[in-house]
């Protein structure tokens, strides 16, 4: 198989997966990067055409919304060392927005909180109450 057939069924397979509701979540993220790679196409080759691909063809792809969230909040933590909970707020505002509003409040706070733990971020919180806790335990993961 020639590059551009390796290119043009790469393009179908995005599209494939993103028809229905213009969303690559992590999943179809690395079931198209594993069928580049199993046609010789390198894991950065792959991940720069998928990306432009979903750009061209306005698709939302998962994980470009999460660098984006995770890079803020990394912005947020070096402030003052702390996420506090409307900055945490701002990054699930963030989120849903990248997220083009295929993923709810719910789906968005724990994706947020996920990124948090992931990467030990320190959370700012009151004398008598942990807003941290709370969120999550509205979400479940507490």
């Amino acid at each position: 198989m020639n590059l551009d057939e390796v290119k043009r069924q790469f393009v179908e397979q995005v599209k494939l997966r993103a028809y229905d509701d213009k969303y690559i979540d992590k999943n179809e993220e690395r079931e198209i990067l594993q069928m580049a790679l199993q046609h010789g196409v390198t894991v950065d080759s792959a991940r720069a055409a998928l990306a432009q691909v979903c750009e061209s063809q306005g698709y939302v792809l998962e994980s470009t919304a999460l660098a984006a969230v995770k890079e803020m909040i990394q912005i947020q933590a070096n402030n003052d060392g702390k996420i506090d909970e409307k900055e945490f707020n701002d990054a699930v505002s963030l989120l849903k927005v990248r997220t083009a509003g295929k993923k709810n409040d719910l789906q968005c706070k724990r994706m947020v909180i996920e990124i948090i733990d992931d990467n030990a971020y320190k959370v700012k919180t009151g004398l008598f109450s942990n807003w941290f806790t709370r969120v999550k335990r509205e979400v479940g993961m507490a």
